[in-house]
């Protein structure tokens, strides 16, 4: 039995901290296997308004993130669907597919705060274990993360792991682009290139 964990997101764009997370995480919780799964649209950021890159170019930012991580594959299976990417259905998809191995759901410190709201949370624990990155500085966070974690531990198991900070976001990281600032210490180099060969946030550049 393999123990395989789930990790999606807009990755828009992927930057180290998504790197860290999965690299400290899944040494932390002796996973065989991580799916980096990019999100065709989020259940939370679908009435944003916000410019969100091409899945094709989101899908090859994490590929050459994750090129050094040999047990990472980039999933485009969420992108493949077309629609709302509702983590109920992409969990559901994994554990038919692995049905013999044991199956992790990666998050955010931030995003466990609020996964009782998501939809059918209930049904995502009753499939995996969730295991939520607290990556503030000096886990700030951690008590608050294992209150929240008992909560739900009714329904399912839940596992808090504290991982490096990592103190900033990709939306923080798309006003540096805008920018034109230097982003080598933020992201990989090989995304960066990226960015600037296929001119990924051009159209951000041009808003104003």
């Amino acid at each position: 039995m393999s123990r395989i964990a789930l990790f999606g997101g807009s990755f828009n764009p992927i930057h180290n901290g998504h790197f860290n997370l999965v690299k400290e995480t899944a040494e932390k919780n002796g996973i065989d296997r991580v799916f980096v799964i990019p999100t065709y649209v989020s259940p939370f950021k679908k009435d944003s308004g916000g410019f969100v890159a091409d899945g094709k170019d989101r899908l090859e930012m994490c590929r050459l993130a994750f090129e050094e991580l040999p047990y990472v594959t980039v999933s485009d299976w969420e992108l493949s669907q077309s629609e709302v990417s509702y983590s109920i259905n992409t969990v559901t998809h994994f554990h038919e597919e692995f049905p013999d191995d044991e199956l992790f759901f990666i998050m955010g410190s931030d995003m466990l705060l609020s996964f009782d709201r998501w939809h059918r949370y209930k049904d995502i624990l009753a499939l995996c274990t969730v295991i939520a990155a607290s990556r503030e500085d000096k886990g700030s966070d951690i008590d608050i993360l294992r209150r929240k974690a008992d909560e739900l531990s009714s329904f399912g198991r839940v596992i808090v792991t504290e991982i490096s900070a990592f103190e900033l976001s990709s939306s923080e990281i798309r006003e540096k682009i805008i920018k034109n600032y230097d982003l080598s210490c933020y992201m990989n180099e090989n995304v960066v290139k990226y960015i600037v060969a296929n001119n990924v946030y051009e159209r951000l550049k041009c808003k104003d």
